[in-house]
């Protein structure tokens, strides 16, 4: 880690050097990875066996389970922390694309060096912190493929910090993910559902505006994506996960004032609390109808709760699964 390189590729980021847009990506990913140990993906037979047998497990018990038909990403990696600031950083990109383009900026060299800031510490402490993730790519080219990844250093240490057994907390972290590609495989329109909503609504803050609809729209949705995987997951994983859950969230609260702060910022609060209300409302549907019938979601668009169903998901029932049965 070189805390000085970062801090001089942040300062160099004026509005005069790469690129004119309100971020300078090339710095953020230059910063966001000198401040980042990249960590040891130097992987043994049994770690790279244990990778591929849980990844294939979970895939096949989530589909005997769920009742959804779904293949799983060509790409799927085992990644040092700075492979992931890499493949994420262009996420970012995408995103803020409109904003970037679109928005209105004033002192613009000042703008530009504050925002690359935020963009490489936010890019760090992902980096530092990200177990596993599935990229549906939003907002990407069509030909682009999801993937699925995971960060290897983040799960050794993690594993060692809640001491508990490395070959389980990865096969936990396996299910949670593929759970994420069972959604997206079974239901092809989620992609382009969450792509049209995030860009109007970033197409309104370009505007200086702000599209109320459109997020409330993109939470819902993502409430239903969350609490679907946790209900996936809860029935699907082979053992008990109570303990894991418990000392992960136990130490996502923990932390110093920098955490605590970073954790705002990125909405990682709110991240857990699409998990817990989704959750609810996927498990009301399963213990009454079955997992079956809260697969259904995924039919089509129209079969995503609104946001009143979330909480009375006997009026989502009524609506979606009426003749259903267990």
């Amino acid at each position: 880690m070189d805390i000085l390189r970062s801090v001089h590729a942040v300062a160099t980021a004026s509005g005069d050097g790469t690129g004119t847009g309100a971020i300078d990506w090339v710095a953020v990913a230059d910063a966001a990875k000198n401040v980042t140990d990249p960590g040891d993906i130097a992987l043994s037979d049994a770690d790279r066996e244990g990778y591929a047998t849980d990844v294939r497990d979970a895939r096949r018990r989530l589909r005997d389970v769920g009742d959804v038909e779904f293949d799983l990403p060509d790409t799927v990696e085992v990644q040092s922390r700075h492979h992931w600031i890499d493949a994420n950083i262009r996420t970012f990109e995408r995103v803020m694309r409109p904003i970037e383009e679109r928005g209105r900026v004033t002192l613009p060299g000042v703008t530009r060096v504050v925002n690359t800031g935020t963009m490489a510490f936010m890019l760090s402490f992902l980096g530092k912190n990200v177990l596993g993730q599935y990229d549906p790519l939003l907002l990407a080219e069509d030909d682009e493929e999801h993937g699925l990844y995971f960060v290897h250093p983040n799960i050794v240490a993690a594993s060692e910090s809640l001491d508990v057994d490395l070959d389980r907390f990865r096969r936990w972290i396996a299910f949670h993910e593929v759970s994420h590609a069972a959604e997206f495989g079974a239901a092809p329109w989620l992609s382009e559902h969450l792509e049209t909503r995030m860009q109007d609504g970033l197409d309104a803050l370009a505007d200086g505006q702000f599209d109320r609809e459109a997020f409330s729209d993109l939470d819902t949705a993502m409430t239903a994506v969350e609490g679907y995987a946790e209900l996936l997951m809860d029935r699907a994983f082979d053992e008990e996960y109570e303990d894991l859950r418990e000392k992960l969230d136990a130490r996502r609260k923990g932390g110093g004032p920098v955490a605590r702060l970073a954790r705002r910022l990125l909405g990682l609060g709110m991240k857990r609390r699409q998990y817990e209300r989704g959750a609810r409302f996927f498990e009301t549907v399963a213990d009454e109808r079955g997992v079956a019938a809260a697969s259904t979601v995924w039919e089509r668009p129209e079969n995503l709760p609104t946001e009143e169903e979330l909480e009375n998901p006997w009026k989502w029932i009524a609506r979606v699964n009426p003749e259903s049965r267990l």
